[in-house]
């Protein structure tokens, strides 16, 4: 049976020292204690560039233009009941402090460290392509 795709848009923020920004998932939700990249579901009539900007300010407090988030790497997943696709931006820009609005803990990890964070299994084989980038 076909499974439905799933558009999510996530973004690596990278800060001045080359650290990637993740999120831990909160008690009550799928995959609750996992760190992963932010960002969410795209909206209809979305794209994921609009995604992001949302999705940056609701789970972070934090301001990106359009111009600043580079698509990079996708994350393709077939999870039990639904396909994830899942684009990555990277941005090294933004307006605001990043602060827990949505989430349980934040972390600046280095590209090195972050496979010592157990992720979900869309966002994991993320990590070897920044660990490339950076």
């Amino acid at each position: 049976m076909p499974h439905k795709t799933l558009l999510v848009a996530a973004c690596a923020l990278i800060d001045a020292d080359g650290r990637v920004l993740i999120c831990k998932r909160p008690q009550g939700k799928a995959l609750a204690g996992l760190w992963e990249f932010p960002g969410g579901k795209v909206e209809p009539g979305e794209t994921p560039e609009q995604c992001l900007i949302r999705e940056l300010d609701e789970e972070l407090g934090i301001e990106v233009a359009e111009a600043c988030l580079a698509p990079f790497v996708f994350a393709s997943h077939l999870y039990e009941t639904f396909h994830l696709l899942m684009p990555l931006y990277l941005c090294r820009r933004w307006t605001g402090l990043v602060q827990a609005k949505e989430h349980e803990a934040l972390a600046w990890v280095r590209p090195e460290k972050l496979s010592e964070y157990p992720m979900p299994p869309a966002d994991a084989p993320l990590v070897a392509w920044l660990c490339d980038l950076l």
